[in-house]
């Protein structure tokens, strides 16, 4: 089963890595991004991207790895899912991906919603544990996250109508919502 094999690949590729937020095993991200697009009924390429979608951003794994073993295009919903310079200054790679999803194809849209589901729900479950002292642990304070998240969604309602939104934008709006 290919949800399978992509639940190994993207184990042994993050294997000892931990969450900056509290030194979870870092798999638990990626499958939990998984897991709400299979939650959701989405099709098993887009599963597995979500699986998959900071393998090439945060590993050695490559888009070609990738789109040999899953496919072109878990390969290329992968890449809309992926910093291409980490080099460059946070805001710099934030805005890059805030233009790219606006006219991402929706299935690209749907990873990255997922994903900045779970990171926001990671980072406002610890607020409300730990307190504002989360903050600490970003390159960039809370008034530039909430920024790049609220940007977020606007790039993934870009050009949709309201009853066109899939079940998980509505979700990550109302999650927007508590972010105060």
């Amino acid at each position: 089963m290919e949800l399978n094999k992509a639940i190994d690949y993207a184990s042994r590729k993050h294997d000892g890595q931990k969450r900056k937020l509290d030194e979870t095993p870092y798999i638990s991200h990626p499958f939990r991004v998984g897991m709400l697009l299979l939650q959701d009924g989405l099709e098993e390429d887009i599963v597995t991207a979500g699986l998959l979608h900071d393998v090439v951003e945060d590993t050695d794994g490559t888009l070609e790895e990738i789109s040999q073993i899953f496919g072109e295009k878990v390969a290329q919903l992968v890449a809309y899912a992926s910093e291409p310079d980490k080099s460059l200054s946070w805001h710099e790679r934030k805005q890059h991906t805030i233009e790219t999803i606006k006219n991402a194809p929706l299935e690209a849209k749907l990873v990255v919603c997922a994903d900045k589901i779970d990171n926001l729900t990671s980072i406002l479950e610890k607020e409300h544990e730990i307190g504002i002292t989360i903050w600490d642990s970003f390159k960039a304070g809370k008034e530039k996250q909430k920024w790049y998240y609220s940007s977020i969604y606007n790039s993934l309602v870009h050009e949709l109508n309201e009853n066109e939104h899939p079940a998980l934008f509505n979700r990550y709006k109302k999650m927007l919502e508590t972010f105060v």
